[in-house]
């Protein structure tokens, strides 16, 4: 039996990836294709949004009984998801969140629908993404107090809207847990004295089309180790979307995580 997969964002570039790769793999079937309200590609077919010809499946706004999803992927922006969620919790819907850049209320309303509904969010849906948050957490967890400095670097293409990235701050959030440090520079300029260390350095590249890049950097006086993911296609993070929407369908509800479709 295939997994019946609704698409939140579905015209943006990931919604158009996740259309395509779903459509590919015998696993899944595309459900439905959402936007927002008003968006221009309204009542088009979604196979021809995303280049791979007529499926069937019209863009629409909103979710209705007869759609009969097993899951939803939303790859869309913040408020896009909290007009989603109700709508998921009304239908028992479980949910996959890709979207990041949520405010501290909205994360609060996100927690509220796990207790309705399964619920998996991640602020990166690469599987080896998700393998390396886990790495950095042991890295710094082993390398605490040995004097050793912590600096993310992270690399995005020209049109990405928030800065510094998700990714960029989970890993941050994932050092400070494992070593202490207590603030966050996002950059450095002009006399600011040496380094403290209670600090990690945050630094976001905007430039072209980079599909995205973080590296990791421990440094001690002496040696350096750097952690790095390159993604060079979108598809690393569709995939795992894809792999997070098979794992997550009939789940109870709760908070789930990339962990547990990877079983860390």
């Amino acid at each position: 039996m295939k997994t019946v997969i609704g698409i939140n964002g579905a015209c943006g570039r990931m919604g158009q990836r996740l259309i395509h790769l779903a459509h590919e793999d015998p696993a899944l079937t595309v459900g439905a294709a959402l936007e927002a309200p008003g968006h221009p590609r309204q009542g088009h077919d979604a196979g021809e949004v995303c280049g791979i010809g007529k499926i069937g499946i019209p863009v629409r706004h909103g979710i209705t009984p007869d759609l009969r999803l097993e899951v939803v992927i939303d790859f869309s922006v913040p408020e896009g998801t909290l007009a989603l969620l109700p709508q998921c919790v009304a239908h028992r819907i479980p949910i996959v969140i890709a979207t990041t850049g949520f405010s501290a209320e909205q994360r609060r309303e996100v927690e509220e629908a796990a207790h309705e509904i399964a619920l998996l969010q991640s602020p990166n849906m690469s599987l080896v993404v998700n393998v390396l948050f886990k790495l950095v957490r042991e890295a710094g967890t082993a390398l605490k107090g040995k004097g050793f400095d912590v600096e993310i670097i992270e690399r995005h293409h020209r049109y990405k809207k928030d800065s510094p990235s998700g990714t960029a701050l989970h890993f941050a959030r994932i050092v400070q847990e494992a070593m202490g440090q207590t603030e966050l520079r996002h950059g450095r300029e002009g006399l600011v004295g040496e380094r403290p260390p209670q600090e990690i350095g945050l630094h976001a590249v905007r430039a072209g089309d980079n599909v995205g890049e973080h590296t990791i950097l421990f440094s001690a006086l002496g040696e350096t180790m750097e952690l790095v993911h390159k993604s060079s296609s979108r598809d690393s993070y569709a995939r795992g979307a894809l792999e997070a929407a098979k794992f997550l369908a009939g789940k109870p509800a709760g908070r789930y995580t990339m962990d547990d479709v990877l079983g860390l």
